[in-house]
């Protein structure tokens, strides 16, 4: 432990990291520099500066990382329309590889050689933030608290807090009982009464969306302008990413929408009960899907949704920074330069519904797709040759005595 002279630690002010960094810095005797994000999950972040000085911190690193997060994280996901496992929208997943890269960017500015993070050995998150540090620094030192000390529980926790002076705040109000993650994209529950699959999700526990029982009983109508596959402007004003996804947030929680609930596959081999707030996540790919319907080439079109699957388990399972995520991204963005135009949706009690899509670069013909008289545009006899060759193979196995009611 002796080789470690400064190490990075991811820090959120909170218990958990508080306790972290004092643990570093006296079993390995070394300087410890922090690093607190903000990727928009809704608190002050400013606060973790006092608290690290108060632990003889020097070197405090406070970034606003939305833009970034928003711009070349979120976006280049939804590009692609990245659902895991057919629901979840990767709200945590896609910001790890993002704190990676900045806890290794942080190691090479200060000298530090090593990292810390306070994920747990049961988790993805463990997995994700080393995978990228590996990546991007091969030669990194990564130190995992949770997987070399005893403090196994909040009650010890609190112990070495109190014993070691660490300050903690104590809220008047009773504690959320469940562990929470938050980003400009979603706020993830877990624990708690989640832990028995049976047991519905308590009503009190969702903070950013409405029921949607309690939703307005007016839709709401907005209009979201696309430019290569990417949304740029809300209802014809010009946004910022950032902007982009916090405005989607606001109307999507206020017409209910976003809420899940599901059991996932972890990499670790468990599974785990997770319920999820995503408005604006959900909103972006029901308009992302929309635009992509009159843009794309079917066979682009499909080969992205077979594709999907597995970029959605890269990101997933921590292998965002990986060669082969990479390449995909490529070809998906590749395919976006003709994804351009607007779609406009209805949010209502909790659905999002397409009513409307237009593109200068649209493959939408109504005069050959119309049920009206097409004045010659589509030729339907020439559908009997195509049905005949690509019966071809099935007429002549049927022949043979291959019929499937053999």
């Amino acid at each position: 432990m002796a080789d470690v002279k400064k190490v990075v630690l991811a820090y959120s002010g909170g218990l958990d990291t508080s306790v972290i960094l004092k643990w570093l810095q006296d079993t390995y005797n070394c300087e410890v520099v922090t690093f607190t994000a903000d990727l928009g999950q809704g608190e002050e972040v400013e606060p973790a500066r006092a608290k690290a000085q108060a632990l003889g911190v020097k070197e405090i690193f406070i970034d606003d990382l939305r833009e970034e997060f928003v711009r070349d994280f979120v976006f280049p996901m939804f590009r692609a329309n990245t659902v895991y496992e057919g629901e979840y929208l990767l709200g945590t997943s896609i910001a790890r590889p993002l704190i990676a890269k900045r806890l290794i960017e942080i190691a090479n500015a200060t000298g530090a050689d090593a990292i810390s993070h306070g994920a747990t050995g049961k988790g993805n998150d463990q997995v994700r933030f080393e995978l990228g540090a590996y990546a991007l620094k091969p030669g990194v030192k990564v130190i995992a608290p949770w997987r070399e000390w005893d403090l196994l529980s909040r009650e010890k926790l609190m112990d070495y807090a109190a014993k070691h002076e660490i300050p903690i705040e104590r809220h008047g109000k009773k504690k959320s009982p469940y562990s929470m993650d938050a980003n400009l994209l979603h706020i993830s529950y877990e624990g708690g009464v989640l832990e028995d699959t049976w047991t519905e999700h308590e009503e009190d526990m969702w903070r950013w969306t409405k029921s949607p029982e309690k939703a307005p009983d007016v839709p709401t109508y907005i209009e979201l302008t696309y430019r290569a596959g990417d949304i740029v402007a809300i209802d014809g004003i010009e946004l910022t990413p950032a902007q982009v996804l916090t405005q989607l947030n606001k109307v999507g929680g206020e017409n209910g929408i976003g809420r899940l609930d599901i059991v996932e596959n972890r990499y670790v081999g468990m599974k785990s009960r997770g319920c999820y707030e995503t408005p604006g996540g959900t909103i972006m790919l029901k308009a992302h899907r929309a635009i992509e319907s009159i843009t794309l080439d079917r066979e682009v079109a499909h080969l992205k949704d077979e594709l999907m699957p597995k970029y959605a388990s890269l990101i997933y399972n921590g292998y965002w920074w990986s060669p082969e995520r990479l390449m995909l991204q490529q070809m998906i963005d590749a395919s976006q330069a003709s994804v351009n135009g607007v779609v406009r949706l209805k949010l209502y009690k909790g659905n999002v519904i397409v009513v409307g899509r237009k593109s200068d670069d649209s493959l939408f013909d109504a005069n050959i797709a119309t049920f009206e008289d097409d004045a010659g545009a589509y030729n339907q006899a020439d559908a009997a040759g195509f049905i005949k060759l690509n019966a071809l193979r099935m007429r002549i196995a049927a022949g043979k005595g291959r019929s499937p009611l053999n």
